[in-house]
């Protein structure tokens, strides 16, 4: 392994598993709690380690595994097809629909968190909008919840990139922060934020190689091009968590929600570890390996904040969700004494550009697979429970 390929993450296949103890900032974990990034942690979700594992730390005070699930859209009850419902059985109404559907099914199959609601609109195109501050209070649970601060999603075809150095980004920063931040600082259910989901600092898609990356990955061939890109991710994790820190002092920063399966700078990941409290990934692939082996390099608490296990090679419309490959994940996972969750891809209901979910596009469960996470969420939380 070059100089350079030390210098940058694992990506997908890139040498995983070797040459771990000569990355710059490796370091295996001891038991010491630090503190967060919280300035008024206390009655609000938190961080600490008990029994050699770290948890999130619930408002009471007792460990945390947060097992949720995301992408929950209205939208997807809106069809033709199934209007009738939407207007009949919920009157048309948002909040009854997460009182009496969303909430009750989410409890009843194990989850204990909404990890993202936002959900595929048309595929390649911006997500859906969140949730109010009045449904995420209809919700009554646990949940997280994106602060758009940027729009550099590796599924998203049609935005440019920010410029971090801007003023007038650093205006658009303090925005979001005023406008979603000041009004959720004391919501007891809020476990934290998450920033851009798969942001493309050093990678690009097939439908976004027209901006390129954030960052370009070859100018961290030169010690120059690896310190302007250590600025920059500075620039862009002081300017949020500093923004969120004016309005919120008391909830959770879960910033950027990382490919694990993309190439992932040192320098991003250095920037941001004093910003933020927890490290949050997607993986589809491999991530009980990755998110190990993210913890040992960093000693950070790791979160799986979007993964599924989905046989992208079927040819039918619709996909299922793999209720197997989800309860041998999740079991996994909270094993690991950095892991703190696990959010599920979804979705809560399938419409026709996501194409799976738990819940058909008439309310039909797929019992099959969620039996099988059932079982799995209920026994975590069984674990949870005669621990602690």
């Amino acid at each position: 392994m070059n100089q350079i390929e030390r210098r940058r993450f694992l990506a997908g296949g890139l040498a995983l598993g070797t040459g771990l103890t000569s990355l710059p900032f490796l370091r295996y974990v001891n038991a010491a709690v630090t503190n967060t990034t919280q300035a008024e942690p206390n009655g609000f979700y938190s961080l600490g380690q008990q029994k050699g594992h770290w948890w999130l730390i619930t408002p009471e005070g007792s460990p945390f595994f947060t097992v949720g699930i995301n992408h929950i859209d209205p939208a997807s009850l809106r069809y033709p097809e199934n209007i009738d419902i939407w207007r009949n059985q919920y009157g048309g109404s948002t909040i009854r629909w997460i009182k009496e559907s969303v909430a009750p099914n989410l409890k009843e199959w194990g989850f204990n968190t909404v990890g993202w609601v936002q959900e595929v609109t048309v595929r390649k195109w911006q997500h859906s909008r969140a949730f109010t501050i009045d449904e995420y209070r209809a919700l009554d649970m646990p949940y997280c919840h994106l602060l758009p601060f940027t729009e550099s999603h590796q599924w998203e075809k049609h935005t440019v990139h920010y410029d971090f150095r801007s003023e007038d980004w650093k205006e658009w920063v303090d925005y979001v922060a005023r406008a979603h931040c000041a009004e959720m600082a004391d919501e007891k259910n809020l476990i934290g934020y998450f920033y851009s989901d798969c942001p493309t600092w050093t990678h690009s898609r097939t439908d976004n190689e027209w901006r390129g990356p954030i960052f370009d990955p070859e100018r961290l061939n030169s010690k120059a091009g690896r310190q302007e890109l250590s600025e920059l991710a500075r620039c862009y994790y002081k300017t949020t968590h500093d923004a969120i820190r004016r309005y919120d002092k008391h909830h959770l920063i879960l910033g950027d929600r990382y490919e694990a399966n993309a190439p992932i700078a040192t320098e991003v990941i250095e920037a941001a570890l004093p910003f933020v409290d927890v490290l949050s990934f997607q993986d589809f692939k491999n991530p009980v390996q990755h998110l190990d082996e993210w913890y040992r390099k960093t000693g950070k608490p790791v979160l799986l904040a979007d993964a599924a296990g989905v046989d992208w090679r079927s040819e039918e419309f619709f996909k299922r969700n793999n209720g197997a490959w989800y309860a041998e994940v999740l079991t996994a996972l909270h094993r690991n004494p950095g892991c703190v969750g696990f959010h599920l891809c979804g979705a809560y209901q399938r419409n026709k550009s996501r194409r799976r979910g738990l819940l058909d596009e008439m309310e039909k469960p797929d019992r099959e697979h969620l039996r099988l996470m059932t079982a799995a969420n209920r026994q975590i939380s069984q674990w949870m429970e005669s621990q602690f």
